[in-house]
């Protein structure tokens, strides 16, 4: 029996379609370890192998852009345009390169979260195309209007060729998909155990006044760090290598700059040690506190249409505290050392996404071979 190929194509914009993608791949390789993967995306490699330590083929193609950014939430809807316009027309070349890849390679089921193309790809391959999301990007760019309405317009016609979405919680309706599957949480765990973070971080705060500061992979400017003086006897984390040195913040980048764990410790490796997470908007991030049972605090984001869809589920879902960008930006950050907000519903959030997703990959991948 052929061993069985799978080709993962993942969305360019920031890291958390990455890291969750990756999440569920590392689950295929963990239940059927003969599957081959090939993960198409301009992610970074080690960023892919911080999440799937196994074997993986590495395709750096740009199949989309998704919103080009400084940071985390600072948009460039120009650039983005000019790039979205320029997929568009390449798309005939694109794919016929990718079909070439497919074919030669044997590959028996296209996934992706979320290029839009990945469906004329696989379509024009002959071999099915499942999709990961909670939300599409004609939800994104529809709400810009102007010319991206025809390209969300596109965008919809593509995502209506997909064979089956597996659809994330925290999800807008998205409407074009003909199969919808609703799906638990995806997303990492911890790789390490509590004590050995302690120790290798130098982590002595309780966990009541230990925060997690984490804004996505592109970081975030002019982040308030003075209000971390306040207090004292707290312990902060962040990866932003451009945070300034204090007594209480662990700077994770800049303590293992040259070990061997630099680079594979993530956030949610830390998350077990924290009190509560303080983030911007992002599925990624949320998706893990909540499996981690931590504490999210966040704030409000009115220029990126899934942003509220998130907001509202976190609010619905888990503990949380919602702050207004001049709370977060301005003001003396005491939401710390107040208690989160229950959740407003009490269904429990399903976490199985992983697994679910991961097991029908492989028992198609066995049943087409």
């Amino acid at each position: 029996m052929p061993q069985p190929i799978l080709y993962a194509a993942v969305t360019n914009h920031g890291f958390g379609h990455a890291t969750r993608t990756a999440s569920v791949l590392a689950e295929v390789k963990r239940i059927c370890p003969e599957v081959v993967i090939a993960l198409v995306t301009t992610a970074p490699r080690w960023l892919l192998e911080s999440y799937l330590r196994e074997d993986f083929i590495h395709r750096p193609m740009p199949l989309d852009i998704g919103v080009v950014q400084s940071d985390s939430i600072t948009m460039d809807k120009a650039a983005t345009l000019e790039k979205l316009k320029q997929i568009r027309a390449q798309e005939k070349k694109t794919v016929a390169g990718e079909v070439a890849f497919i074919r030669q390679n044997r590959v028996g089921l296209v996934i992706a979260d979320i290029p839009p193309i990945a469906t004329s790809i696989a379509r024009a391959a002959g071999v099915p195309c499942w999709m990961i999301s909670n939300f599409g990007w004609d939800f994104i760019y529809r709400d810009w209007g102007g010319e991206f309405v025809e390209l969300a317009d596109w965008i919809g016609e593509r995502f209506s060729g997909c064979d089956r979405l597996y659809r994330l919680p925290f999800h807008e309706p998205m409407s074009a998909f003909p199969t919808v599957i609703d799906t638990g949480l995806t997303g990492g765990s911890p790789y390490y155990s509590v004590a050995e973070m302690r120790q290798w971080f130098n982590l002595t705060a309780p966990v009541e006044r230990t925060a997690l500061l984490t804004f996505g992979g592109l970081g975030l400017d002019q982040i308030p760090y003075h209000n971390l003086e306040r207090f004292p006897d707290w312990q902060f984390i962040t990866f932003d290598r451009q945070a300034p040195d204090l007594p209480n913040l662990v700077k994770v980048s800049a303590m293992l700059n040259g070990t061997p764990h630099e680079r594979m410790v993530r956030p949610v490796d830390f998350m077990p040690l924290c009190g509560q997470v303080v983030s911007k908007p992002g599925y990624s991030t949320f998706a893990e506190a909540c499996r981690m049972d931590v504490p999210l605090v966040t704030i409000t984001r009115d220029d990126f249409a899934e942003a509220p869809v998130l907001i509202e589920g976190i609010r619905n879902t888990h503990r949380h505290r919602i702050l207004t960008p001049e709370e977060f930006f301005q003001g003396n950050w005491n939401f710390l050392q107040e208690p989160p907000h229950p959740p407003e519903q009490h269904q429990p959030l399903q976490k199985d996404g992983n697994k679910v997703i991961a097991k029908a990959i492989v028992e198609y991948l066995h049943t087409d071979s």
